[in-house]
C-alpha cells in the first residue's frame, strides 16, 4: 500500500491558503509548505506567510524554520518533507503539500534523486569568478551548448541553478535536463491527488495587484528595512525573492518606490504565467478550475474530497 499524499497547489493569490485548511479539516491532514520564502523567519508579508493566528489550529511544516541568511535549496527542502511527512504519517494524519513552487513539489512526488555526482567545489569557484568576470549571460550561454533544454528553463540570472547544471555536466558528462526528465518519468511512489487550483488569467492578475497593494498597506516597506538593519542583504537568495529585491532596490535608490511596487506587480504576473507553464507539464495535475465551480471554496473542497475517496486517499 502506497501512503496517501495531497498537492493542493496553482500560480501565486490564486487563493491556495483559505482552502488547504478547509482541505486539512476534511481529510484529517497537515500542510507541509512548498514554497521557497515561507521557510524563512522575519520574511513574512512580502512572501504572504500564513500567520500562527490563522492557522486554525492546523499544524505547519517548513514555515518559519531557517534564518534568511541559511541555504535552503532543492535537495533542503525535499529532506526538511521527507521528514515531515514521516512525521505526519507515524500520526495517522494525511500530509498536505501546499505552495507554488513546482519544483519542491515534483521533488517529492516523483521522488527525484538528486545525489548523483559529488560537489565539484573547485569548478564551483571557478563558475561563481568567470560569472563576476564576464557576467552571467556568458555563464547561460556555456550551459546553452552543453544543455540547451536546461538554459530553456533556468533564467539567465539564476547563477546558482545554472552553476548547478553546468556542475552536473562537467561530473557526469550528460546534461542534468536528462537526468531530471528520467527522474519525471517515474511513478510516484505516493497515493496522489494533484491538484492545481487555477483562475482565469485577467482575474488573477488583478488579484496579483490586490495582494502587492495589500503588502505594501500592512508594512513590506518597514518588514524589508527591518531585514536590511539584521544584517541581510541582497546578495542572499532569500533577499532576491519577489517584494524583496524590488523593494531593496527602492532602499538603494535605484527605483522611485512608485516604480518598485510597478516592477512588483509586472514581475509577480510573469512569475505565475511561468507557474502555470510548468503546472501544464505534470502528467498528474489535476486541474480545479475556480471558475467551474463558481468561485465557491465549499464547491471546491467537496470536488477534492470526492476525488480523494475515489483513489482510497479518503475512507468511504
Amino acid at each position: 500500500m502506497k501512503n496517501p499524499l495531497i498537492v493542493l497547489t496553482g500560480p501565486t493569490a490564486v487563493g491556495k491558503t483559505a482552502l488547504s485548511l478547509s482541505l486539512a479539516k476534511a481529510v484529517n491532514g497537515e500542510i507541509i509548505s512548498a514554497d521557497s520564502m515561507q521557510i524563512y523567519k522575519y520574511m513574512d508579508i512580502g512572501s504572504a506567510k500564513i500567520r500562527p493566528s490563522e492557522m486554525q489550529g492546523i499544524r505547519h511544516y517548513l514555515v518559519d524554520e531557517l534564518l534568511p541568511d541559511e541555504e535552503f535549496h532543492i535537495v533542503r527542502f525535499q529532506e526538511m518533507a521527507k521528514t515531515a511527512m514521516q512525521e505526519i504519517y507515524s500520526r495517522g494524519r494525511i500530509p498536505i503539500l501546499t505552495g507554488g513552487t513546482g519544483f519542491y513539489i515534483q521533488a517529492i512526488t516523483r521522488d527525484i534523486d538528486f545525489t548523483e555526482g559529488e560537489q565539484n567545489t573547485a569548478f564551483r569557484r571557478k563558475m561563481e569568478a568567470l560569472a563576476k568576470e564576464k557576467g552571467t549571460e556568458y555563464l547561460h550561454s556555456l550551459l546553452a551548448e552543453v544543455d540547451p533544454k536546461s538554459a530553456e528553463d533556468i533564467h539567465s540570472n539564476n547563477v546558482k541553478r545554472i552553476i548547478r547544471a553546468l556542475e552536473f555536466y562537467e561530473e557526469n558528462h550528460f546534461p542534468i535536463s536528462a537526468h531530471n526528465e528520467a527522474e519525471k518519468q517515474k511513478e510516484s511512489p505516493y497515493n496522489l491527488a494533484y491538484f492545481v487550483l487555477n483562475c482565469p488569467r485577467s482575474i488573477l492578475y488583478e488579484r496579483i495587484d490586490r495582494r502587492v497593494d495589500e503588502m505594501m498597506k500592512e508594512g513590506l516597506l518597514d518588514e524589508v528595512r527591518t531585514l536590511r538593519s539584521m544584517g541581510f542583504h541582497r546578495k542572499m537568495v532569500s533577499m532576491q525573492g519577489l517584494g524583496y529585491k524590488e523593494i531593496l532596490a527602492y532602499l538603494d535608490g535605484e527605483y522611485s518606490l512608485e516604480e518598485a511596487v510597478r516592477v512588483l506587480k509586472r514581475d509577480t504576473r510573469h512569475f505565475a504565467k511561468r507557474q502555470l507553464t510548468w503546472f501544464r507539464r505534470e502528467k498528474d495535475a489535476l486541474w480545479i478550475e475556480k471558475e467551474a465551480y463558481g468561485y465557491d471554496d465549499a464547491k471546491i473542497l467537496r470536488a477534492m474530497e470526492k476525488i480523494c475517496r475515489e483513489r482510497k486517499i479518503l475512507q468511504e
